[in-house]
């Protein structure tokens, strides 16, 4: 009975208060255990099998743990298991059946392995769980948040009158950059604010490069532009934008009558890692008097580094910029940064509710966050990002941008010697996008180099040999391999794209619509 009692304290045990470190700290080991268990489970970089087959044994381990009959009521059985045995189970399942950033053969997406550091902190804003729409429920982020957010708009070139705030990631990012555009066009042409008396009748555009960020499109449609108001401005091979072609394409709108809301160049595309050139665009969009925005979501973490800095060059004459720390920055999801050069900018967002940041509260000096950002309830993710900042310095994540990048290099060196492989462009960030093309030996009928490519990637992923990234590139299948993890060895990067040419080769001695096992 004694044993129950202890069980039942330990599962209904709250995090915070002097009691939580305690009780947290006895539930720690099994779940650390646990991770450590489904990573031998997994045995590799992703699970091994085609998805049909692991959602049909993922249901049934999650209907039924093994050893044990299914509990009536599933997931929430009448009586509960208790904390120890729920987390052992469902944690260990949850690390066998996912992918791993950190194993050096997973390299598809912009999805970086997090900083022991940065989890560690996570966990503390977790345990207290705060909100920071006011201030009463988040008393020292409300100083925190702003903190990290100058630091970063110093790091971007910024004057001290910037300002901005920790969002979910890009999308979210750009969706605030083109809303304060929005204003920021609508009050010069009427006088009036978009947020609070609409926008005005008119044929509104937004002029960004070909292979913008879908979420620009995205952000044009829920702001009531739609998203063929994005107009796609040329760029060339390497998908860096074209200045004379924005120029060209803004004068054309203007004689006809459309109204430019935006400029959003690109510091670091999800395919090429590619940085439009920031102080022509800039030029360009103070000529026709128009709002630049920069998604830097993936480049901005060039920022750090001393060598890829200067690519960045012209970032600061932005009006906005948005940053993603959980790419080059290895923070857990989420830790993206909204930045604009002047704090006045963001009063579109400002907001009062009575419950959260009455008046006389905030002339009291008791202010809130509530006012600059999309979101009411929000966690203090600027706790990860600053525990970071102050352990690593600049400096030190530099270091982690630089290893990432010189590994890239190493591998469109290896890939260049390569053969049967053909390397699009050389990296320009830490992104490598190349393609099997074959060899002399391979057969005939096999299917085409794009099914071909298509199919060893799915060979890689299911067998869990490897993930590794897919893209397209004037409608040919390239591969795509995406480094963040500054541990991975230059000898696991070969073996990489070793696993890649044998699947390739697998893949082409396949019939058509067949994948390669």
């Amino acid at each position: 009975m004694e044993a129950d009692s202890a069980s039942n304290r330990v599962t209904t045990a709250l995090s915070g208060g002097v009691a939580g470190a305690e009780a947290l700290a006895r539930l720690l080991a099994p779940v650390l255990a646990a991770l450590a268990a489904g990573a031998r489970d997994r045995g590799g970089p992703a699970p091994v099998g085609r998805p049909a087959a692991l959602d049909e044994a993922w249901r049934t381990a999650i209907a039924a743990p093994a050893g044990g009959a299914a509990p009536a009521g599933g997931l929430a059985p009448a009586d509960g298991v208790g904390a120890v045995a729920a987390l052992t189970e469902l944690v260990r399942l949850f690390a066998a059946g996912s992918v791993d950033p950190a194993d050096p053969r997973c390299a598809a997406h912009l999805h970086c392995p997090p900083l022991a550091v940065a989890v560690a902190a996570d966990l503390a804003a977790s345990a207290l769980n705060p909100s920071l729409d006011s201030w009463d429920q988040a008393p020292i982020s409300t100083t925190l948040e702003p903190a990290v957010v100058a630091d970063l708009a110093d790091l971007a070139g910024y004057p001290p009158t910037a300002d901005g705030v920790v969002t979910t990631g890009g999308s979210e990012s750009n969706l605030l950059g083109l809303l304060l555009a929005r204003e920021h066009a609508v009050r010069a042409r009427t006088g009036t604010s978009a947020v609070r008396e609409g926008v005005p009748l008119g044929r509104y555009r937004i002029f960004a490069s070909a292979v913008t960020h879908f979420s620009v499109h995205r952000a044009a449609g829920l702001l009531g532009f739609g998203e063929d108001a994005v107009v796609p401005v040329r760029t060339g091979r390497d998908h860096r934008l074209d200045p004379e072609a924005l120029d060209e394409a803004l004068t054309r709108a203007e004689e006809a009558g459309e109204l430019p809301i935006a400029v959003v160049a690109t510091a670091g595309t999800t395919d090429l890692g590619a940085i439009d050139p920031l102080p022509a665009i800039a030029d360009v969009a103070a000529k026709h008097r128009t709002w630049l925005h920069v998604d830097a979501a993936y480049g901005g973490g060039a920022l750090f580094s001393s060598a890829l800095a200067p690519l960045l060059a012209g970032l600061s004459r932005a009006d906005s910029i948005g940053l993603d720390l959980h790419k080059l920055g290895w923070q857990p999801v989420a830790a993206g940064v909204f930045l604009t050069r002047a704090a006045t900018n963001l009063a579109a967002l400002a907001r009062r509710a009575e419950y959260l940041n009455p008046a006389d509260d905030e002339d009291a000096g008791y202010t809130s966050l509530l006012g600059r950002s999309l979101r009411t309830t929000r966690r203090p993710d600027a706790l990860k990002i600053a525990v970071t900042l102050r352990a690593l310095g600049r400096a030190g994540l530099g270091a982690l941008v630089d290893r990432c990048a010189a590994l890239a290099t190493h591998a469109a060196r290896t890939i260049t010697a390569e053969p049967t492989l053909e390397l699009y462009q050389p990296p320009v960030l830490t992104t490598v996008v190349f393609r099997f093309r074959g060899g002399s030996g391979s057969p005939s009928g096999s299917g085409s180099p794009d099914e071909v490519n298509a199919r060893l990637r799915r060979t890689l992923l299911a067998t869990g040999r490897a993930v590794v990234g897919r893209t397209e590139i004037d409608g040919r299948v390239w591969l795509k391999l995406t480094l963040l993890n500054p541990n991975t060895t230059e000898a696991d990067v070969d073996g990489l794209v070793a696993d890649v040419v044998a699947a390739g080769t697998a893949a082409a001695d396949t019939e058509p619509g067949e994948d390669a096992t």
